[in-house]
Parts: structure tokens; sequence; C-alpha cells
């Protein structure tokens, strides 16, 4: 088993630290998200957590880790007699992002419990993890079937397995710690809410800091032994405290002052539901502890609010997360002011330093105290594509380039959706093929089964009953009798805008209204599970602005930042996004592509724009990509272009007014319908 690197040898990251430390202390919490840049020792610091955490003492050869004192009446290992165990390291368990739902719950064997009626279960990573950390790494990326089981498992601390009648369901309390780059997309409204503390990381910008990353790191690999030995002491005294702090946590009082605080700071910041109150309170109680005090102090609160607040605020996914700390300070001042029991004058280098882990190294040396992080938010996106001084086209239509304008107000789309039946990554936009959904029939399994059909399998099995001399009441079944239930449910698409950002759309107004409808297609793209790309084109060329990723909200910062202007290369923009769904369609086979054009139709510069851009729109429709053209086209006066480009596409075209779900037109047609009467 290989060494992991010493949790009080990780440089900086201060609050992400505290925030792991505070859930060791008091698991109540809820788990922390993590969330930054790649190469910011996220999982590093969360591996090495588990060191940290003092053993748990399990009833012996129960592989549902009951505690002794109280084991679950309804194991499926039991029932056990209350009594001594035996003690064992608290686990830290990992769900690969690619995981079965087999592989996470656990498996029953369908053939055993329809033969012999009895529950042969082999227990998943819930079980494993039960009493003990659950880590996810990349969890943004995780499935949506494996996100509802992991919320009801949080949500009721147990694990229920259904399979045909049989039911399963032991112990499932866990830790949960995610880590996620905000680049690669966000989390799920209702899994984002169930972590307790979130902590945004980066690297920090400080050369002094940095050289002590790289001079660890470099010995850590160089011999792993010899250098956790050197950080042994400091680990230890570490693990003691928090036992020390799980010891005098009952005791810690959380007095009115800081109950009225922690209320009053949830409703200014106006954040949904009452699971934030709960969180900060015993976030702030565990702070208390892990100071050695009984009495909570405004700083637990303010400290508290900082970890359990900010991924509670977004309204969408293109919200960066964050809190005003003037106004936290204001609130806080303004009911119960430093709060009950604190004392005059703190001492700052009090036990924890105010309650931040201890950073200086066995040596003493401390390679700094700035909290990383603070000049470059982790969920910031930098702008792209900014206009350089070629790319302006004097007399041009629409009077050359024009900077960025802010966009219009979201609102909700009707559904676009991909024809035929897929068998991509599971969403929620276009029917498919999928592991979850309403049963369409079925077929003989092709590895283990894992969805049995069961009036399938007894009409498979019914013939042969006389000849395998079946003589009571159960049903004789053979492995070549199950069969697999086929489901259809819905998949996520890649959803590739192609955006026309040239003179004849930079009017003002319009474009606010252009980038009003791409940024609701891009929530509405977050909600459904989707992939998104941007492709831009105007001037003399087009550009690739997002290649196709998992972050709408990367998309929403491009689209902010897209200047106007210059002539309108309309076949560059469609042959560029061709190119991309060629290479998106060697790394991602299954993901079936939807593009969205949005432009007036228009084509400008070069010898026959318009027959070279209807050549460019045909390479679509003779892939059968589906797509839709959203027609910006303004004035009394229409020229229809954008209708007749949709054609070429073989697609469909709407305006965008007939975007909008609540449109009383109606004229939104699903692109299905509309490929199907091309056809």
């Amino acid at each position: 088993m290989s060494t992991p690197f010493p949790f009080t040898a990780v440089v900086g990251q201060d609050d992400l630290r505290l925030a792991l430390l505070l859930n060791a202390v008091s698991p109540a919490v809820g788990g922390v998200l993590v969330r930054g840049e790649k190469g910011t020792a996220k999982s590093t610091a969360v591996r090495a957590l588990s060191a940290l955490v003092p053993e748990v003492d399990v009833v012996a050869g129960c592989r549902f880790s009951c505690a002794p004192a109280s084991p679950d009446p309804a194991c499926p290992d039991g029932p056990h007699e209350v009594g001594p165990g035996t003690t064992r390291p608290a686990r830290m368990v990992e769900l690969p992002v690619g995981a079965s739902e087999d592989r996470l719950v656990g498996a029953l064997d369908i053939e055993r419990a329809l033969a012999e009626g009895v529950k042969a279960f082999e227990p998943g990573l819930l079980a494993d993890a039960h009493r003990g950390i659950l880590y996810v790494d990349e969890v943004n990326l995780l499935h949506d079937h494996l996100v509802d089981l992991l919320l009801d498992a949080a949500a009721m601390g147990a694990s229920y397995v259904e399979r045909e009648g049989v039911s399963v369901r032991h112990a499932a309390r866990f830790l949960l710690v995610g880590t996620m780059n905000p680049e690669e997309g966000e989390l799920r409204p209702q899994l984002l809410d169930r972590f307790g503390l979130t902590v945004e990381v980066a690297a920090s910008r400080e050369p002094d800091q940095r050289v002590e990353v790289v001079r660890r790191r470099l010995a850590y690999d160089d011999d792993p032994e010899g250098f956790a030995a050197r950080w042994a002491d400091e680990e230890t005294a570490v693990r003691a405290r928090i036992v020390a702090a799980r010891a005098l946590l009952p005791s810690v009082r959380l007095g009115d002052g800081a109950l009225r605080q922690i209320a009053a700071t949830c409703a200014a910041f106006e954040v949904d539901g009452m699971r934030a109150d709960i969180v900060m309170a015993r976030t702030a109680t565990a702070l208390a502890a892990w100071d050695g005090r009984t009495e909570v102090l405004a700083e637990d609160v303010r400290q508290a609010a900082l970890l359990a607040l900010p991924h509670r605020r977004r309204r969408n996914p293109f919200d960066a997360p964050g809190l005003d700390e003037d106004k936290l300070d204001e609130t806080l001042e303004q009911f119960g002011g430093r709060g009950d029991g604190e004392d005059d004058d703190p001492d700052p280098d009090g036990p924890g330093g105010g309650g931040r882990p201890p950073q200086d190294g066995p040596d003493g040396d401390s390679p700094g105290d700035d909290s990383p992080g603070d000049d470059s938010p982790a969920g910031e996106v930098p702008a792209q594509g900014e206009p350089s001084e070629e790319g302006r086209t004097p007399g041009s239509r629409g009077g050359g380039e024009q900077s960025p304008v802010r966009a219009a107000e979201p609102f909700r789309t009707k559904v676009l959706s991909v024809p035929g039946l897929g068998e991509g990554a599971a969403g929620r936009r276009s029917r498919a093929r999928t592991e979850h959904g309403r049963t369409t029939g079925s077929r003989r399994p092709q590895g283990a089964l894992t969805k049995l059909h069961l009036a399938a399998t007894v009409r498979a099995a019914a013939p042969h009953q006389l000849a395998r001399g079946r003589s009571g009441r159960g049903l004789v079944v053979r492995r070549d009798d199950l069969r697999q239930a086929t489901r259809e449910g819905r998949e996520g698409n890649l959803v590739l805008f192609v955006v026309d950002a040239s003179g004849s759309m930079a009017a003002r107004q319009r474009m606010s209204a252009v980038k009003g409808a791409v940024l609701s297609l891009l929530l509405d793209a977050y909600q459904r599970r989707d992939k998104v790309g941007l492709v831009t084109f105007r001037g003399a060329a087009a550009e690739v602005a997002l290649p196709p990723t998992s972050s709408v909200d990367a998309a929403a910062a491009r689209l902010e930042s897209l200047p106007t202007g210059g002539r309108t290369p309309l076949a560059a923009g469609l042959l560029k996004a061709h190119d991309v769904l060629r290479v998106e369609r060697l790394r991602d086979a299954a993901r079936r592509p939807l593009v969205v054009v949005v432009t007036d139709g228009r084509a400008t510069g070069g010898p026959e724009p318009v027959a070279l851009a209807g050549r460019a729109a045909r390479l679509f429709a003779a892939g059968s990509v589906a797509s839709v053209v959203v027609d910006c086209e303004a004035g009394a006066v229409r020229l229809g272009l954008a209708g007749q480009l949709a054609v070429e596409l073989g697609g469909t075209a709407v305006t965008l007014q007939e975007l909008r779900a609540d449109s009383i037109a109606g004229l939104v047609r699903d692109v299905q319908g509309d490929n199907r009467r091309a056809a």
C-alpha cells in the first residue's frame, strides 16, 4: 500500500484543510465540496484526511460496519448481539465516476433469489463507506442515476436495493467529500445542497509558497516513507486534537445570540430552505470544539457562514459562488454583536490560531500565510476571443467592431431534441436506450444480469419445467432462462451553438436579445445534462470560442464577452462547426449532436458567399445532423434567409419569440417532427 501524502504537509489551502477537519470533528456537518482548478491538491488533501480520522469499533465479521454498542437491527449480516467488538481504521472509499449502480449499492444474485428464495447480497461501496468517508473525485461528472442513489442514501442514512420484489436494506451513513473542476460542468442543485460546506481553491500566486509546494512534492516523490516520517509528530498532534474536539463537542453551548446571528445571516442572504441554518449551527459548534472552547463566538458564526453559504446562494449555474463579507459583518453586528460568552480580548494565538489548522513545518518554517485563491476565483473564466486590430473591417456592414453588450434576461425555452433512438450518456433531452427508464422489451443478458425482466424470464422457463423434474411450487430457473429488461429513457446531447456575431447582428438591443436567447438555451442544456460548444463567426473567419464541454457557465462567460461587427462569413462558421463535430465524434461517438445556428441568414464576404454557405449547410444534412436555426431577422421587410438556411441544413427554423416555452403561437417544432416530414 502506498504511503499517502501527510495532511499537515499540504501547503496553504487553509480553508480546505479547516473544512475537512471540521467534518472529522463533527461528521453531522454534512461533508465538503471542493471546487477549484486542476493541480491544487484537492485530491491529495482529501486522501490524506483518512489517516487522521479516529478508528471505529465494529462488530467482528460484519460486512456493514455495525457498531457493537448499537448494531443495526435490520443489518443483512445480523442480528448481532450487543457486546465488545473489534477496532479498525476508518475507511475512505472512492466512488469512480464511471461506476455501475450495482457497484455503488450492491448486487443481488437474481438467479438464486428466484430459484431458492434466498437473499444472496454482495455489498457495494455505500456499505463499505458506512461510518467512514465516501470520496467522489470529479463529482460533477457523476451520472444522474448514481447521483439519485447518493441523494437517497444521504437523506435516509440507509441504502435500499429493490429487485423484482426482493429487498435488502442496510445503514449507510458516511462523510461525503467531493472534488470538482468548475470548468468541466456544474453539479445538480439537489446534490450541491447536500454538501454541508464548500471551499474554493486555487494555486497560490505567491512565489515563495509555490516554491515550497514544489519542494515538498519532490521530497515526497523521492522518499514517501521518509517524508511521511518527518511529519509524523504533526500528524499525531492533529489526530489527538480531533479526538479531543470530538470529546468536547457535546459540551459546546450554542447560545441564543449565536442562533439569532445564524438565522439572520441565512435570511439576509436569502438561502433556500432551513438546511443552511442547521449546517451553520453544526459548523460553528465544531469550530468552537476545534478551538477547545465550550462557547460559540461570533467569529465561529462568521467562519461557518463563509463555508456553508456560498454554494447555497446560487440561483442558476452561471452565478459565481461567493459571499459579500461586508454584508455578512453588518448582519452579525446588527444581530448580537460579538455573540454570547465571547471574551473581550480573545487570544489570536490560542488553540488552532482562530480555527485555522497548523501550517508550520516540522522545522518551524512557514511558506507563507496568504490564503490562496484571493486573486483568482476558481470559478472565474477568463474572457476569450478578444478582438484584434486585424479583426476590424472598416466600411463593412455594421460599421466595424462594437463592444460586447449584456445579455437580455433568460427565459424558459421550448424543448429541442434529436431524432431517433440514441445510446449516449444519460441525460434529459432525447430518446435513448438506457439502464433507467420505462421497460420496452427484453433480451438475453450480455454479461452480468442487472435489470431482470420477470415476465420474460418466466415465459422462457415455463416450457422446460416438466423436463427439469419440477415437483414443488417453485419455478426451476436456469441461467439461459434469464432475460434482461431493455429500457428507454433520455440522453444528453452535444449542443453546439453557431452564433453570428457580424455587423448585421450588431444593433445593441438586437444582440442583447440574441445573447439572452442563447443564454436561455444554455440553461436548458445545463438542466438536461448536455455538453455544449460555442462557434462564432464575424469579420473574415470563424473561431471555436469554447470547445465542447460540460461547463455551461464557461459558455455563458464566453458569450458575455463576445464582440460584434464586420462581415458575415456564414460558410466559415458552418465549416468550423462541422469540423468540431468531426473531432468530437472521435472522442465521444455515442453522444449525438444538436446544432443550433443563431443568425439572420445573411452571408457576405468573398465570392458567392450565399452559395458557399448553402454547400456548407448541406454537409450537415448529408450527415443527418439534427439542426435548428434561430432566426434573428428583424424589421418590417424580412428576406427569409434563415428559413432557407434551415432547409439546406435539413432542420427547422424558429424565431426568437417562438423559442419561448410560454409562446402562445406554439410554433416551435421538435426537430424530430420536422426531420420526419422532410424525409
